[in-house]
Parts: structure tokens; C-alpha cells; sequence
């Protein structure tokens, strides 16, 4: 008996399909090491490129803003306490970059063949998460140059804070990729759009200098709660979860809005991408 396949308009208020994602999944990896060959194809230092990025950034930062304008780093070296902000920065904008792109760079699939579009932009966590690692040892690895070893609560707060930073970039990437199929300015507004944001986000200063009435309207931004968190395992100290909290919290309210609305204007791709 031949097997016939329905493709349906799905419920837009049952966000994720599980069995459907697993059915693809091995889409999902084809897409995700698409992207990693795609990435370092005819680069001069490949995988290097990870560590570069965040390396060169700390020697700046250090030198105008630790070295010059003197701002305070608490019980880290400005150099480790900048670049710690750095790595998972990177992580961050990198996936909200890709994944705000990432329908419109595959547009030739998007109108020829149904799979879940939600694979595409969901994939560039594999991506950015591989240079993620590789510039993680480097992180350990300066971290031990200037003798500061995270403690055990790295074991905890360093995924945690994984995780709202994917939660949080892949929730906004699925909104933008959506709105840009529509509206195209996003690729041009999104890079201007993320060096503003890296100000409101403490990766060249601590949240301690920012006034009180501010400081939980900074945690909103899910990268605050993080950084904070993961500096504080590096210096030894005791997490505070009031900001770790609301980062938490931010940070799955913008996965569901982002979900809801690439989930609400699917079925349109195709036809408008």
C-alpha cells in the first residue's frame, strides 16, 4: 500500500513539534555542518578565528577602558574580567546574527521542499556553540595564567548561563528571521543593533557602578545575568539570584514571543521569501 504524506497548517498555539523536529533531525545536523564548512572554507587560520575575535577585543578593551578610562574589575584582572564578558557575548550576538539571516540566505530550500523552518535558524547554536568551546579553553586558559580557577559552582552556572544565552539569542533570531523575510532592513539595522546593545550589556564594566535603580532593568537583557554570574565563579564569590533570576526569566519570555511569531507567519515563507 503506497504511503501518503499530509502537510497541514499546523496549530499556531502548540509552539513545538517534537516528533516532527526528530523526524528531521538528521536535517538538522546537515544544516548545522553545512554552516561550520561554510564558515572556515578557504581561511588562513580556520578555527582560529574564535579565539581571535574575542582575544583582539579583550587587548583593546584593556588598553582604553582598564588601562585609560581605569574602570573597576572587582577581584579580577581587567584583561580576564573583560574577556569573560567577551566569550559569551560572542556566543550570543553570533547566534542572533546567523539566525536572524538564516531564512533568507536559504531561500532556494525554503520555497522548494517542506521540513520545519524553525530547523534553520535553531541550527546556528550547533554552529556558533563549536566556536563557543574553542574559545572557552582559551578562557580557562588565561584564567589559569592569571590564577584564577572557577569553583564549583561553575558546574552549575556556566551551563545555566548557556542556556539563557541560547534560550535568549535563538528566541530573538526566530523573531527577526520571520520579520526579515518580510522586511529586509534587518540585516542592515541588526549589526548597528548589536554594538548599541553590547553597552547596555556589562561586558567592559560591572554592574556594581551601575545605580540601583537601573540594575534590574539592565537584568533584563538575559546576557546581564549571565556574564555577572560567570565572573562571579571565576572570583570565588556567592551568585546572586536576584539577577540571575529576572535573566532567567527574560530570557524565556523572548524564546516563547519569538517561537509564537515565527510560528505564526510559517506558512507565508515560501511565498514571500
Amino acid at each position: 500500500m503506497k504511503k501518503i504524506t499530509l502537510i497541514r497548517a499546523r496549530n499556531r498555539w502548540q509552539l513545538i513539534y517534537l516528533k516532527e523536529l526528530w523526524d528531521y533531525r538528521e536535517l538538522f545536523v546537515i544544516f548545522a555542518w553545512r554552516d561550520l564548512k561554510v564558515r572556515y572554507k578557504q581561511t588562513l587560520i580556520g578555527a582560529g578565528w574564535a579565539i581571535f575575535q574575542p582575544l583582539f577585543s579583550m587587548f583593546i578593551f584593556t588598553f582604553f577602558f582598564g588601562n585609560l578610562a581605569k574602570i573597576p574589575s572587582g577581584g579580577l584582572p581587567y584583561s580576564l574580567f573583560v574577556l569573560i564578558g567577551l566569550v559569551f557575548w560572542t556566543y550570543f550576538s553570533g547566534i542572533l546574527s546567523n539566525a536572524s539571516n538564516s531564512l533568507i540566505e536559504n531561500e532556494n530550500i525554503v520555497k522548494k521542499i517542506y521540513f520545519p523552518r524553525v530547523i534553520l535558524p535553531l541550527s546556528k547554536i550547533i554552529t556558533c556553540f563549536v566556536d563557543f568551546v574553542i574559545a572557552f579553553v582559551m578562557l580557562i586558559l588565561v584564567a589559569l595564567y592569571f590564577n584564577k580557577i572557577p569553583n564549583y559552582q561553575a558546574l552549575i552556572y556556566i551551563p545555566l548561563g548557556i542556556i539563557i544565552a541560547s534560550l535568549a539569542a535563538s528566541g530573538s533570531g526566530l523573531f527577526l528571521s520571520a520579520f526579515n523575510v518580510k522586511f529586509r532592513d534587518v540585516r542592515y539595522a541588526l549589526p548597528f543593533f548589536i554594538q548599541m546593545l553590547i553597552f547596555l550589556t556589562p561586558v567592559i564594566y560591572p554592574l556594581n557602578i551601575v545605580r540601583p535603580s537601573f540594575k534590574y532593568l539592565l537584568a533584563l537583557n538575559p546576557m546581564t545575568g549571565v556574564i555577572e554570574s560567570v565572573r562571579t565563579v571565576f572570583e570565588g564569590g556567592v551568585i546572586g539570584w536576584d539577577t540571575l533570576g529576572i535573566s532567567l526569566a527574560s530570557s524565556i519570555v523572548i524564546f516563547i514571543i519569538g517561537l509564537n511569531y515565527f510560528r505564526a507567519t510559517e506558512n507565508y515563507f515560501a511565498d514571500i521569501v
